[in-house]
């Protein structure tokens, strides 16, 4: 079995190969009779020796590890490695291949030395780094007593790193731009170790790449740098207020040193245009005011606002907002503009007005005339906003509302189907619908399409017309009669006119002036156009009228009649009237027997009444009997009912007993059954009445009636309760005289008694006025027939109310039995 074992020694290698025999050691003889090794022992003994001598020679110092590049910041400690087997030599480390020593204190070097662990460790330690320490260093051994070859480590790279300065910003921590103008901002960073890195940052906080240009410069030392970063900008509107920042950083430190700039830019206004009002779904409405708002934006403020429309200058003292009061349509389309300046420039902003209006024809149709078979094109020329649709339709009998087109032009391929009347309707969403027609002609011959028989009257102007369908026009119209040509220049009593009238018509008109009968008879009109001729006989008949002398009769015969249906209607209305000013007066009649209506009698009206006031202005009404059968005897006074009495304050009202006007002398007395008053000369009552005045203490204090009429005697009230507003009371005898005798008129054979008024020494009069006499207010002492003599006046208007409501007197003639009769005081 063989062996190969390879050994190194400063990289030359020796190679032993051995053979290990499997058999033993055997001893051979060879001739001469010695006896010769043979076996494998003496291949041991010499492989043993020579493995001895092998071995001892190839231990020679090496590396067992070698340091490596480094870096190191500055002031930080670094440790370069350097480990060394079967170390023979002396041992020293180099910096740019100068010897720092062999010792490991490393004396002349505060800073260095070199550890280790054990004898083969010769580390190499930098304490606070600093650039000097900046190089290449190399561990290396000597060689040994024993011939030992010296060695030496590879190379190994320190760099010591610095940071760079904070960096500085050359234009300030302030700059002014102004908008549109370049600007450079430079920003260094001092001292870094390697080159400081510079970012540039906007005031997002986003990084800025464009425009930055750096540069880089060796100090002084030789191993620093100082580095330039130049970012240019474009001053804008979005770098106001806005700061930007310079970081600059290396590898010695990541943590980035920063340095900011604060921008103010001046640029120009900003504007903005914009609609305040009068905008409806993005248009004005034609006639609306419509108010434009201009804003801006600047810095500086904005010193001048000027407004254009379609570039001409706008009057007016508007600054941030204009008004246009009454937007028509001529502002469609107008184009608005707003400027603003201040100390840096001026800027604008346009808007552009869109104004929603009617339609409206620029160009109203009209009528075309063509030949059969030839192409017309109609044009419907409409302006509104927004656009309007347009339809055409085909107006005539049996083809109404054929819609024909819907476009601006409508061509049309003429005959007799496609001829006729074409109307053109326009319409805008929110305005009423316009429509303007045309009719396309069929160019032909002539057609009179006039009245043949037409009428005049003599002796006035008369004329014969003459109405034609001509497409073209005619070219001549000639009027006959009796087959003479009518000329103008010849007879001066005739005249032509000619009017062209729509639908193709033209009428001629022949004048007759002063008309007699002569002129009345047949004439002929012809017509002639460049594609024919017509003719036609037109007869003219005098027209028969009245007489004026039967007009003139019929026309004054008619006023007459009219006038005196007036006259009538206004006596009429006299007499009406003055009935109805007398049926305003109650007319009662005083009659006796049956002189009322039988349907009075079982009225309550009739039944006797009497209101007397109370002391709260009310009035009692109460009648002594219930008995209102038809069968009574017929006497009575047929009566109107109660009358109504005002609201009066009684504690005011002052009858004659409490007129203390000494002018005035009244002769009243009171009676056991009440008060009796006396008449005023002018009044004659029969003689068996007695008429009295009480005593001027027993006077009313209430406004009770006090006058007293009586018969034979005074009878007195109802003493039911003692009041001066007793009721009343009826008697209840079948027997009643009439009204006459119930007022105590004299009736029978009784003889006139002497009145009070008529004895010796009358009392003086005084003036009465004749609305308080008893015929102001009583209808049945006004009427003479009923017997009174003399008119009767009461008292002193001035003490004297009112008359009381009506009221019947009844039962007040004597008994049979000859005992007193009863009379109710009024």
């Amino acid at each position: 079995m063989a062996a190969d074992k390879s050994y190194s020694r400063n990289k030359q290698h020796l190679k032993l190969r051995a053979r290990i025999p499997s058999a033993r050691f055997n001893f051979r003889t060879v001739a001469g009779g010695k006896r010769i090794w043979t076996s494998d022992a003496g291949i041991r003994i010499l492989l043993f020796i020579v493995c001895v001598v092998g071995c001892h020679g190839y231990q020679e110092q090496r590396f067992a590890m070698e340091p490596q590049d480094q870096s190191a910041i500055v002031g930080s400690r670094v440790t370069l490695p350097c480990r060394v087997e079967n170390k023979a030599g002396a041992l020293q480390w180099t910096k740019d291949d100068f010897g720092l020593g062999t010792h490991r204190n490393l004396s002349g070097y505060d800073r260095y030395s070199m550890i280790g662990s054990d004898e083969e460790d010769f580390s190499l330690d930098i304490r606070d780094v600093t650039l000097e320490d900046d190089g290449r260093y190399q561990c290396q051994v000597s060689g040994g007593l024993n011939g030992e070859p010296a060695i030496r480590s590879r190379y190994a790279k320190l760099t010591v790193l610095v940071a760079p300065e904070p960096p500085r910003i050359i234009q300030g921590a302030f700059v002014e731009a102004t908008e549109g103008q370049s600007l450079d901002i430079e920003c260094e960073s001092v001292g870094g170790k390697p080159a400081a890195e510079i970012t540039w940052l906007d005031g997002n906080q986003a990084v800025v790449k464009k425009n930055v240009k750096s540069k880089l410069e060796l100090m002084a030392d030789g191993q620093r740098y100082k580095t330039r970063s130049v970012l240019r900008l474009n001053p804008s509107k979005a770098y106001h207020n806005q700061t930007f920042t310079c970081q600059a950083q290396n590898t010695a430190d990541r943590a980035p040193r920063m340095a900011t700039i604060h921008f103010e830019v001046k640029y120009v206004p900003k504007v903005n245009i914009s609609f305040r009002s009068g905008v409806i779904d993005g248009k004005i409405p034609e006639g609306n005011e419509a108010r434009i708002r201009c804003s801006s934006e600047s810095n500086p403020p904005p010193r001048a606002h000027r407004w254009y429309i379609n570039n001409n200058p706008v009057i007016g003292d508007y600054t941030d907002e204009m008004i246009i009061f009454n937007v028509t349509r001529k502002h469609n389309k107008a184009e608005v503009r707003c400027e603003i300046s201040n100390t840096v420039g001026t800027s604008s902003a346009k808007v552009t007005l869109n104004v929603a209006y009617p339609p409206i024809f620029r160009n109203h149709l009209h009528d075309v005339e063509a030949d059969i078979g030839s192409i017309v094109t109609l044009s419907c020329d409409v302006d509104g906003q927004p656009k309007p649709a347009i339809r055409w339709l085909l107006n005539e009998p049996g083809r109404i509302g054929q819609v024909k087109g819907k476009s601006p032009n409508l061509e049309i391929v003429v005959n007799k189907e496609t001829a006729g009347k074409y109307i053109c309707k326009a319409s805008v969403t929110g305005y009423p619908e316009i429509e303007s027609e045309a009719t396309v002609f069929i160019k032909g011959a002539p057609k009179i399409i006039s009245n043949r028989t037409q009428i005049g009257a003599e002796g006035e102007t008369v004329t014969v017309e003459c109405l034609t369908e001509s497409v073209p026009k005619p070219d001549f119209i000639k009027w006959f009669f009796e087959g003479r040509e009518i000329s103008v220049i010849q007879d001066p009593n005739y005249a032509i006119l000619q009017e062209s009238l729509p639908d193709g018509l033209v009428k001629s008109s022949l004048v007759i002036k002063a008309s007699q009968s002569r002129h009345f008879g047949l004439y002929n009109c012809s017509v002639t156009n460049e594609y024919g001729n017509a003719n036609a006989p037109i007869m003219l008949k005098p027209l028969k009228t009245l007489p004026l002398y039967i007009i003139l009769i019929g026309v004054t015969t008619g006023i007459v009649v009219f006038s005196s249906f007036i006259i009538l209607l206004v006596v009429c209305h006299r007499r009406r009237r003055k009935k109805s000013q007398m049926n305003e007066k109650p007319d009662v009649t005083v009659a006796t027997g049956d002189a009322y209506k039988e349907s009075d009698r079982s009225s309550n009206i009739s039944d006797l009444k009497l209101q007397l006031p109370q002391s709260d202005a009310s009035y009692d009404l109460d009648y002594t009997s219930s008995d209102r059968s038809d069968t009574k005897a017929p006497v009575g006074l047929p009566l109107a009912g109660p009358v109504p009495l005002p609201n009066i304050r009684l504690d005011d009202f002052n009858y004659n007993n409490d007129y203390t006007d000494p002018a005035y002398h009244d002769y009243g007395y009171k009676t056991p059954a009440g008060f009796v008053y006396d008449y005023p000369h002018g009044y004659s009552p029969p003689a068996h009445l007695h008429v009295h005045s009480p005593p001027p203490h027993a006077r009313s204090q209430q406004g009770s009636l006090t006058r007293s009429i009586d018969t034979a005697s005074t009878l007195p009230l109802s003493n039911s309760n003692g009041s001066q507003n007793n009721t009343l009371q009826r008697t209840n005898k079948p027997e009643e005289s009439d009204a006459i005798n119930n007022l105590g008129l004299p009736s029978g054979g009784e003889g006139p008694q002497t009145p009070i008024y008529a004895q010796p020494n009358p009392r003086p009069q005084t003036a009465v006025d004749p609305r308080y006499s008893a015929t102001y207010g009583n209808p049945y002492l006004r009427n003479s027939s009923i017997g009174y003599g003399n008119q009767v006046h009461t008292a002193k208007p001035a003490a004297t109310p009112a008359p009381p409501p009506y009221s019947a007197v009844r039962n007040s003639a004597p008994t049979g039995n000859g005992g007193p009769a009863q009379a109710t005081h009024v």
